[in-house]
């Protein structure tokens, strides 16, 4: 069980509940959803609430994350969707400080089971949708129809394009929990290989030094892999928006 790569993902009831025939227990996923919340909420609060002229490393960390979500909002969006800079912001760190978490050991990776990416999807994509028929009407299905396209074609680009913004979700959820999911799984591979080998004596621990070096710089990389994979959550969440904030192609 200790070598097996599947097992860290595997959710366990803490705490028991059934209403109505319906399962709500508390799980070592939600406590680490909320453990999420908290280090996260924890972090921004203690870094900017005795703010100085001359910041120091903690709080320009925040200040960087505060400038960097902002910058690219504006890039993709423009200055109206800064009207949404606390939902990606909040997205986006969700995201990365649920995915910096997993990589302690013994911890759970919520980001690594798709029904918590397709959830974090379908709110963006609902946001959307919403916002978009509540600024804009009827107008929002501009966004099926770009200009230009010559009517005989009008029909098969339109069916495109609902296609497209209906995979939306999917290709947002499974990105995310294919990249946590996989790099999870091989770093266990290799940390397992690390383990059976060192149990063989002095041979073994010769050979294992190989898997050794290769679970170092295989953990190197997740860190690298959760902020990327938080950056490019919020940047496609960003370019989504300004299909809400302006549909016309």
């Amino acid at each position: 069980m200790a070598n097996d790569p599947i097992h860290q993902f595997q959710i366990s009831k803490w705490i028991p509940i059934e209403i109505g025939g319906l399962d709500f227990s508390f799980t070592n996923s939600s406590a680490f959803m909320v453990a999420t919340v908290a280090a996260a909420g924890a972090f921004l609060f203690l870094t900017t609430s005795s703010r100085g002229l001359v910041p120091g490393r903690l709080q320009s960390i925040s200040e960087m994350a505060y400038e960097f979500i902002a910058s690219m909002l504006r890039d993709a969006a423009g200055s109206q969707g800064m009207r949404f800079f606390p939902f990606v912001f909040s997205l986006f760190m969700f995201v990365l400080v649920a995915n910096l978490l997993g990589l302690f050991p013994y911890f759970f990776t919520v980001t690594s089971h798709i029904i918590v990416t397709f959830a974090l999807a379908l709110l963006v994509i609902g946001t959307v949708i919403v916002y978009g028929f509540w600024k804009h009407g009827l107008g929002f299905l501009k966004l099926f129809v770009p200009e230009g396209v010559p009517v005989v074609l009008m029909p098969l680009v339109i069916l495109i394009e609902i296609v497209s913004f209906l995979s939306r979700p999917i290709s947002l959820s499974v990105r995310l929990f294919a990249n946590m999911l996989a790099g999870h799984i091989t770093l266990k591979v290799f940390a397992g290989f690390v383990t059976s080998l060192s149990a063989l004596g002095a041979v073994g621990v010769a050979g294992a030094v190989l898997p050794l070096i290769m679970t170092v710089a295989i953990t190197g990389l997740e860190f690298l892999v959760a902020f990327l994979q938080a950056y490019v959550f919020a940047v496609l969440t960003c370019m989504y928006l300004n299909d809400a904030l302006h549909p016309s192609h």
